[in-house]
């Protein structure tokens, strides 16, 4: 083993910067979109593209809409012709009762205008099934209706078609587009998931990708049938009468701009909405998880502070969007009322002149309804829209993130892990350094043999912890390499190196799971009852499992609560066990456990050790006494290697260091108090 000196400002951080749960974190991350404006067009049109998948159910869903809107469009003229049978089978009766029997429509017209009832004659001249004497034709009038009937019902099936086809179409794409999210976190580098608050990450996972689903739902179909609506509509007015159609679109340009002001002014308030979201998520996520801290530094107050400073700042984003945006429904209604006032004043004067019937003017009143209805429904969501656009950006903004170099197109494949590891000419740094800066680790060498149990001690900050994250690619080191059995580690793909190695850390991670469950986790292989039990004994983790109700089919939850710290630690030790690596990776592993527990542990890593290379970080110095080699790190550079005896001897930071952990203070209370500020 070799090792080659290496300098670091001592003000490097030894490790990315993490938000801690304090109230005086602020947010971080990707940046809040609410402060940026909003690429509103590009990502309505990359989500679009995210439904390509789903063309042809989006054309099925746009066909059955047409097939409903063509009913729904039709029905309103065919309920005229009602309208014109009753209306003329009471002029009929009307006339029956002035004109002798017999008399025919054109005698009749004739008589009123002799009567001095020009008006009157002009409007029956316009009908054309009037008979004088004759009253209401019900069984014509029942046939129409008969037919409305089976026109309305037509139109409700296929929109209910619609509907369901929508929903399949949807949900497939969110499915899809959630797939990607979750393959997304898992080709991101550590670095950028370090500088991320998890409630925000969960927040664009969870809410926003919801947000995007209901949006789509609720405007993917009803924008088609409107958009169908309206040229429907259009071409039945304009058969109807083309003076009253011009009436009709007069309002289309003013709602078109006052639609787009609206939406000008809340598009950035609903930007600022979901990223109030976040922030409030991100901060709730961290006073849950540390709510023991919390309570401990007496926080309450100032967590209850913060998070009303972010709950008055997403009510006070909220609020805003929804009562600009929601001042276009009245708008519009205003409109669609002023339209209504118009075509039926038209209407009657043409009515009155004849140049109408009363079914044609009650059926274009329907369909200036129907006209501006779409209209104001296609404005209404635009609110729905901007706020499921903005999440939507949100979410592409994650699937954007850089991600970590691709594994190597042809990777070298070991077929036998030895175990010898090697940095080569190592340097590194968190952050990017300046011209006159130093890297964190520079030029470091370390050696460690197939079987070896290389023990890493130091101060806080040493850099001890990034060099087991360099080793399992957690991060790409900066210049030289890293090399497994003489392979550099970059001509592996990452789960071949990773899936040589045990990690066992001082934070342990358990799922939502049974005990079992947890345990096999990290297996790569079968592992029988007999073994498995072996295992836990061996970590003694059997004999605690034993005392709980259901045993190994315990159900634990995402933070095993229901265990003590220690016996979350040694579940941990047990899945590596479990997991039989070439390599262990140990980091502060007995720090939870007591001391009794530690030493029957220690005897058991110690096999678990035999014949693996193992790198072994730890603060308590006599966990590492028997280690094969001990490299002492200080400020990014080794400065001592050696077996415990032989360093202990040379009496230089290492045996400043076990002094400061075991010396008397009275026996050498200056040397031991004089490490301890080192540590």
């Amino acid at each position: 083993m070799s090792e080659q000196g290496a300098t670091a400002a001592d003000t490097k951080p030894t490790r990315p910067p993490r938000r801690g749960f304090g109230p005086a974190g602020g947010p971080g991350g990707m940046g809040m979109p609410g402060e940026k404006a909003m690429d509103f067009k590009g990502s309505l049109l990359r989500f679009a593209r995210s439904m390509r998948p789903e063309r042809g159910k989006v054309v099925a869903l746009t066909l059955s809409g047409l097939a409903s809107v063509t009913l729904s469009v039709i029905g309103p003229r065919i309920l005229g012709h009602a309208t014109n049978i009753i209306f003329e089978g009471v002029v009929g009766m009307m006339l029956g009762a002035r004109l002798p029997a017999g008399a025919t429509t054109a005698q009749a017209v004739d008589a009123l205008r002799q009567s001095g009832e020009g008006r009157l004659a002009d409007m029956l001249a316009g009908m054309t099934n009037v008979v004088p004497g004759q009253g209401i034709d019900f069984d014509r009038l029942g046939q129409v209706l008969l037919g409305v009937l089976a026109i309305y019902v037509g139109a409700f099936l296929f929109g209910w078609l619609q509907t369901y086809i929508m929903t399949i179409a949807v949900q497939n794409t969110m499915r899809r587009l959630r797939d990607e999210v979750e393959a997304k976190l898992h080709r991101v580098p550590l670095s950028h998931i370090d500088q991320q608050q998890k409630g925000e990450i969960l927040s664009r996972v969870t809410n926003d990708i919801d947000n995007v689903a209901q949006t789509t739902t609720q405007t993917l179909a009803q924008l088609i049938t409107s958009v169908l609506t309206v040229f429907g509509v259009l071409a039945m007015m304009f058969s109807i009468s083309w003076v009253l159609a011009l009436v009709a679109l007069v309002t289309v340009p003013l709602s078109v701009i006052v639609t787009t002001r609206i939406a000008r002014r809340s598009q950035p308030r609903f930007i600022a909405q979901w990223a109030s979201t976040g922030r409030l998520n991100a901060h709730v996520e961290e006073m849950f998880t540390g709510h023991s801290l919390v309570k401990v530094y007496g926080q309450q107050e100032a967590s209850a502070q913060r998070f009303a400073t972010e709950n008055e700042a997403l009510y006070r984003a909220s609020r805003e969007a929804q009562a600009i945006s929601g001042t276009i429904m009245p708008s519009m209604g205003f409109l669609a009322n002023l339209n209504y006032v118009v075509v039926a004043v038209v209407g009657g004067l043409r009515v009155a002149s004849g140049t109408l019937s009363l079914g044609d003017v009650q059926a274009f009143i329907q369909y200036s309804r129907q006209f501006t209805q779409p209209l104001t429904q296609v404005a209404s969501m635009m609110n729905l829209l901007q706020s499921g656009v903005a999440s939507a950006e949100r979410v592409y903004e994650l699937l954007d993130a850089p991600e970590q170099t691709a594994d190597p197109a042809a990777p070298i494949v070991l077929d036998r892990v030895r175990g010898r590891v090697a940095f080569e000419d190592v340097s590194f740094s968190y952050a990017p350094v300046p011209e006159d800066g130093e890297p964190l680790i520079a030029h470091l060498n370390l050696v460690a043999e197939p079987g070896q149990t290389v023990a890493i001690v130091g101060p806080t900050g040493a850099g001890k912890t990034t060099l087991v994250n360099l080793l399992m690619r957690f991060y790409e080191v900066d210049g030289g390499r890293i090399t497994l059995d003489g392979v550099d580690t970059r001509e592996l793909t990452r789960d071949a190196l990773r899936s040589s190695v045990g990690m066992v850390l001082q934070d342990t991670w358990l799922f939502k799971g049974t005990i079992e469950e947890n345990l096999r986790y990290g297996t790569r292989r079968e592992v029988g009852e007999e073994e498995f039990l072996a295992a836990t004994r061996a970590t003694h983790v059997d004999p605690f499992v034993r005392t709980l109700p259901d045993g190994y089919a315990t159900v634990l939850d995402d933070e095993g609560s229901s265990l003590s710290a220690g016996e979350r630690q040694l579940l941990t030790i047990a899945r590596a066990f479990l997991a039989d690596p070439e390599i262990l990776v140990l980091d502060e592993a007995t720090s939870s456990v007591d001391t009794r527990t530690e030493v029957l542990v220690q005897h058991a890593m110690n096999a678990l050790r035999s014949g693996r290379t193992s790198f072994v970080i730890a603060h308590r110095l006599s966990t590492i006494r028997d280690a094969d080699v001990i490299v002492v790190m200080e400020h990014g550079r080794i400065v001592e290697t050696g077996d415990h005896e032989t360093l202990l001897a040379a009496g230089g930071a290492y045996a400043r260091l076990y002094q400061s952990q075991f010396a008397s203070p009275d026996v050498d209370g200056q040397e031991a108090a004089a490490a301890a500020r080192r540590v």
